[in-house]
């Protein structure tokens, strides 16, 4: 199972992401874990995912986010807008598949 970990200002403009990945998983028949927090949770729940998405809006955080990234041993990015914007789940499962090295 992939932990994919999502992380936005306040972990909730996020959650139809979380929904539209969930789907298109599902669809793939990948067994996978999605969920979103705010910025502040992000650091903690790193330690149980396997990647790191962080919503456009905070892209200025992925220095600060890349630190502990590389302590607990995961990749991270951020989320391309477009997709975000689109809530292209696919899109977005896809980037965090190939963040994982799948």
């Amino acid at each position: 199972m992939k932990r994919i970990l999502l992380a936005c200002s306040a972990g909730m403009s996020t959650s139809l992401l979380v929904t539209k990945m969930e789907e298109a998983a599902k669809e793939l028949g990948e067994e996978v874990e999605i969920w979103a927090v705010a910025q502040d949770k992000a650091p903690e729940e790193m330690k149980r995912a396997d990647v790191l998405l962080i919503g456009p809006q905070m892209r200025f955080m992925k220095k600060k986010f890349a630190v502990t990234a590389e302590e607990v041993g995961i990749p991270l990015d951020v989320i391309d807008p477009v997709s975000y914007g689109r809530i292209d789940g696919k899109a977005v499962l896809n980037k965090a598949f190939d963040l994982i090295g799948n």
